[in-house]
Formats: C-alpha cells, sequence, structure tokens
C-alpha cells in the first residue's frame, strides 16, 4: 500500500474543496428543496472501503441516505472535473430512482423475473437501468456534461456486448456519433436492441419500476454470452451495496407486474406496433395474492445487499408476514383502573427525560431558568378509577422443529407464521412470552422465561433442528411448578404436526405427561392451544381412528380442553387468528 506523496495531498485536498463547494449546485439540480447531507469524500481507497465503497468510484446508502465518494478513485478515472455533474447522478438515485430501499426491492424483483438462471445480474441490470434514466434527464434537462462522463471512462479495457450496447443506448438517447462513447462496435441486431433500449427509457422515464422488467429482458441474450464488460461496469455500480444497514419492508408478496413485465420490449405495446395477446392479464391474475417463499425472499435481500443468513431472512420474513394479521390479544379483567392524581411539583434535572419538564412552573417559579436550579417537574399520585383495566394473558410457546415439520426458513410453514402473528399481538398487548423450540431428546432451546424481546422471540420460533420428535416435558413441567401463584394467567400454545402425541409419553422421572399437561394447565390459568399441521382434513372423523397420534390429540381435547386447531393454509390461519382473538377464560 502505497503512502500518498505530499503533492498528491495536497491535491486531493483541493480536489476535495472542489467537490463540497459543487454540492449546493448539484442539489438544485433537481430542486432547490432537495435536502440531502454532505456527501462524504474519502481521499484514500481505505477510507472509502471503511464507508463500504469498493469496485465503483461512488456509492448511495439508504440507511442514512448518504453520498459516498473515492476521491483518489475519481482522479485515477481523470474524472476531478466533473463534480456537479457525479453528485448530481448521485443525488438522482435517492430523489428519482430507485428512490427507496423498497422500489430499489421492487424493481430487482422484476428483474429476477426476466432472468430465468440468471437472476444473480439483476442488481448489475438494475444500477445500468437507473443510470441510464438518471442520465438522460440530467444531460437533456439540466445540461450537465454526462456524456463527457462516459467519454472519460471509455478507455475501460475488456468491454463486450454488454457495454457496447449499454453505451450504444445513450448515443441514441442523445443523439451522439456512434461509437464515439467508446462501446465498440455492435451487429445489426443489437443496433435495433439499442434504439429499443433507448425508446425503453424514454416512454417509461415517469413509470421507470414498469420497465424495468422489460429492460432486463432487452439484455437477457447479451448477459448470458458476455463475459468482457465486467470491468467496465464495475466502476458505475453505485447501488450494489446501496440497501447494507437498511430494513426493506412490503417485499414478502410477489406483485403482478413481476410475471406480466418480464417481457422483451420487442413484445411491448407501448414501445412498438403490436397487439396483445391477452397473456399479461392472466399472469397478472394468477401472479395476484401470492407470496414469496422465505428462501426467495432471502434471495432478494442479499441482492439488496444485506448480507443475511436463511435465519435473520426468516425472522424478517415472519415479522412482515405477520404484522397485517395482528390481532387484539385475550385479557382477563383486573379489578381496577386507577386514574393520574397531580400531587405537586418537584426539581427537574439534566438527568429526568426531557417531557418531564414543565416549563411554564419553571418560568413562575423563576424568569431565569436554570436547568437544575429553577426547573420543576410535576409529581403525580393515584386514584382509584373507575373503569376496570384489563391484563393480557402470558403466551408460553413450545415449537416444534422435528424433522417432519417443514423448515421455516426455507418454505412457508402456516403454524409458524400463526406463532408469529400470536407472539407479535401479545406483545402488542403488554403480555411476556416464552419460546421453546424443541425436536428430539436433548434439543431443546429458547428464551430464559417469560420476555418482551421480538428479536429473541422470533429467533426461537424459525429456529429448526431438523431431528426427532420428543416433546421437552421437562420445560413445561419446570415452568409451572416454579410459576409464582399470583403471577398473571398464561395461555400454553404448542406448534407442531401429529408429533405433538408426545407430550403425554412419560418423562425422564416416569411421571405421565397427561398428568404434566393437567396440572401446567391448571396452574397456567389461561388454556392451552395445539396449533397443529396436520394434511388429513379428517383427523377427527372415523378415517383418522386407528391413528393413534390422533387418538392422543382428541382425547387431550376431550378431556383436558386442548383447543385444537389445524392450520395448513392462509385462509385456516386467518380464522384461527380471529377466532384466538376472541377467546374467553376463567375471570375474564
Amino acid at each position: 500500500m502505497s503512502t500518498p506523496s505530499t503533492a498528491a495531498k495536497a491535491e486531493l485536498k483541493a480536489i476535495e474543496q472542489r467537490w463540497n463547494a459543487a454540492w449546493p449546485r448539484a442539489l438544485e439540480v433537481w430542486s432547490r428543496f432537495t435536502r440531502l447531507s454532505p456527501p462524504i469524500l474519502c481521499r484514500t481507497h481505505e477510507a472509502a472501503k471503511r464507508e463500504g465503497l469498493s469496485g465503483s468510484f461512488a456509492m448511495i446508502r439508504f440507511a442514512d441516505q448518504a453520498v459516498v465518494i473515492d476521491l483518489a478513485k475519481v482522479v485515477e478515472s481523470q474524472l476531478e472535473d466533473f463534480a456537479t455533474e457525479i453528485l448530481a447522478h448521485e443525488i438522482g438515485h435517492h430523489v428519482l430512482a430507485p428512490s427507496t430501499l423498497t422500489d430499489h426491492g421492487r424493481m430487482l424483483a422484476r428483474m429476477r423475473a426476466a432472468l430465468p438462471t440468471l437472476e444473480r445480474h439483476a442488481p448489475m441490470l438494475a444500477n445500468l437501468y437507473t443510470d441510464l434514466l438518471i442520465n438522460d434527464r440530467l444531460q437533456r434537462s439540466a445540461q450537465l456534461r454526462m456524456a463527457d462522463v462516459y467519454r472519460a471512462l471509455s478507455g475501460a479495457a475488456g468491454s463486450g456486448e454488454v457495454w457496447a450496447l449499454y453505451m450504444r443506448i445513450y448515443e441514441v438517447l442523445w443523439n451522439v456519433p456512434r461509437g464515439q462513447l467508446g462501446g465498440g462496435a455492435l451487429e445489426d441486431s443489437a443496433e435495433g436492441d439499442a434504439w429499443l433500449g433507448a425508446r425503453l427509457v424514454r416512454s417509461y422515464a415517469r413509470n421507470w419500476l414498469e420497465g424495468s422488467g422489460r429492460f432486463a429482458s432487452l439484455f437477457l441474450s447479451y448477459v448470458h454470452r458476455d463475459q468482457s464488460s465486467q470491468e467496465a461496469i464495475e466502476r458505475l455500480l453505485d447501488t450494489r451495496d446501496a440497501g447494507r444497514g437498511g430494513d426493506a419492508t412490503g417485499l414478502t408478496d410477489v406483485e403482478p407486474a413481476e410475471q406480466s413485465g418480464a417481457i422483451h420490449p420487442a413484445l411491448d405495446p407501448e414501445l412498438c406496433d403490436v397487439e396483445a395477446d391477452g397473456g399479461e392479464g392472466k399472469s397478472a391474475a394468477r401472479a395476484t395474492g401470492q407470496a414469496r417463499e422465505p428462501f426467495e425472499y432471502g434471495e432478494l435481500l442479499r441482492a439488496l445487499g444485506l448480507p443475511l443468513d436463511d435465519h435473520e431472512v426468516a425472522v424478517r420474513y415472519y415479522r412482515e408476514r405477520a404484522l397485517p394479521h395482528l390481532v387484539p390479544f385475550p385479557s382477563e379483567r383486573a379489578q381496577e383502573s386507577t386514574e393520574p392524581l397531580l400531587e405537586g411539583l418537584e426539581p427537574w434535572d439534566i438527568g429526568h427525560p426531557l417531557d418531564a419538564l414543565d416549563l411554564l412552573q419553571s418560568v413562575i417559579v423563576s424568569p431565569r431558568v436554570i436547568p437544575g436550579l429553577t426547573t420543576v417537574q410535576r409529581s403525580w399520585g393515584t386514584e382509584e378509577g373507575q373503569q376496570p383495566k384489563p391484563q393480557p394473558l402470558d403466551l408460553d410457546l413450545y415449537v416444534d422443529s422435528s424433522g417432519s415439520m417443514p423448515n421455516p426458513q426455507h418454505r412457508i410453514s402456516y403454524p409458524t407464521l400463526a406463532g408469529a402473528i400470536l407472539c407479535l399481538s401479545a406483545l402488542r398487548a403488554g403480555a411476556s412470552v416464552q419460546a421453546t423450540l424443541w425436536s428430539g431428546k436433548n434439543q431443546c432451546g429458547g428464551t430464559q422465561g417469560f420476555v418482551r424481546d421480538e428479536l429473541a422471540l422470533l429467533r426461537v420460533l424459525t429456529g429448526f433442528y431438523g431431528g426427532g420428535t420428543a416433546f421437552p416435558l421437562h420445560r413445561l413441567r419446570e415452568t409451572y411448578d416454579r410459576r409464582a401463584a399470583r403471577a398473571r394467567p398464561a395461555h400454553v400454545l404448542v406448534i407442531s404436526d401429529d408429533g405433538v402425541s408426545t407430550m403425554f409419553d412419560d418423562d425422564e422421572r416416569g411421571e405421565s405427561g397427561w398428568l404434566i399437561a393437567k396440572r401446567a394447565l391448571a396452574k397456567a390459568r389461561g388454556g392451552g392451544t395445539f396449533v397443529l399441521e396436520l394434511h388429513d382434513a379428517a383427523w377427527d372423523g372415523a378415517r383418522a381412528q386407528a391413528n393413534p397420534a390422533y387418538g392422543a390429540i382428541r382425547r387431550a381435547r376431550d378431556e383436558q380442553g386442548w383447543n385444537v386447531q389445524r392450520v395448513a393454509s392462509l385462509a385456516e390461519l386467518v380464522a384461527f387468528a380471529r377466532a384466538f382473538s376472541r377467546l374467553r377464560y376463567a375471570g375474564a
């Protein structure tokens, strides 16, 4: 690693000053009301790398709406005189396209649908597509020198078909002589694609998301053949890691336009004189209401630049899918609520919450407001209220992750989703939740008692052992043997399949599971529910009489009062969640 000379340092400092001075002008290119924090200008590659920038000379981050520039690489690329152009371009990613992390994800989803077996190239094509939209506007409407920027970049080595087509689209858009931007020679068919691509950019400029799948389809065959454009394109990828540190939402559902928009622009009636064959409407109708599987959702998040493992993806997936279905969590009435009662004033200092400061009373005490000396806050007591105050039940959750259960990190598990809905509903109501993940013997883990940590609970809920099936009777027994008599009532919820019948086997002490379950329900005082993924809808009918597991489930329902719910589809899940919110228990 070479150390810059004194002269080089002075030059970089001067460039940094010029680029900082160009920032207000770059903002005004979009609007005089555009507000972003000043750019992060890095004088060395090492400083840029610490900001997450590598490969390109510029990048954006959605998490903090930042623009990062590697000034050393700018100098190497001979772009130091294009401060306004490059800064305005980066601002355009925040203002125009993709503008938000969610829209960036929606665009990637459309492009992935248009790139069968080549989905890994979607982030690169998304970057090229949004660059086209931004640069065309800056060149034509703001009269910035975007064409000159690409002329300066035209010396890139190893350019191939993708780069040549991309540069030719710019030449068509800006009426630049063929080959002047350094894209290289094109076949006649590629020349037609360049004109088609230019028309696509102009036609979908105001609805760029709809054009994204078509753009990817246009480049599909070129990406498949080309192995030489990567080096030239690498320097342009300023949105590749834009999602790092962010939290994308709204991406669990498949949008109809993902499939209907995955068509070649030559087949688009908006761009060419062709008649629609009705296929789009059918495809869109099939896509409506569909949801991605967890592994598909994970691939999309990683394409956004989020370095998440399967478990972290599953936590985000089930949380997002659960939120629209939260229900009022069952509660019991307490004796009476209390009403706040003002009792007087007491000193307020900097260590107290700011919202506790009574500024009016402080001014009345002294016209000179001195924190800690003349500032006061109100002191409150309580008096008996008139309305009963509901007390939510706690939730005691047991999640089966044996090999017979679906791995919630790979494909949708509706019992797991039901558990997520009830967990989040309980936390929202002010309840505490204990979660236990179990599979075979000695495969058991979970939270340390009843907690209110959403992330910890969802990590347990979405975990997976994939082993045998042995319900953790010791955990159930110890939870209620230790639980105080004055503790709030708790509802026992077991997520499983027919393996729930192991709950009624003998434990390691030789005690019957039937007795342990009965005692636990009595001490919990909030009832119990089995949420089961049973593929046989007739588990309670005459055909299932010979199945001993089904017999144990029916006996638990009839003798101990367990509420048994089969949840194998979204419709059954929604019906269960609504019914659960209406449950009432003794004392309610």
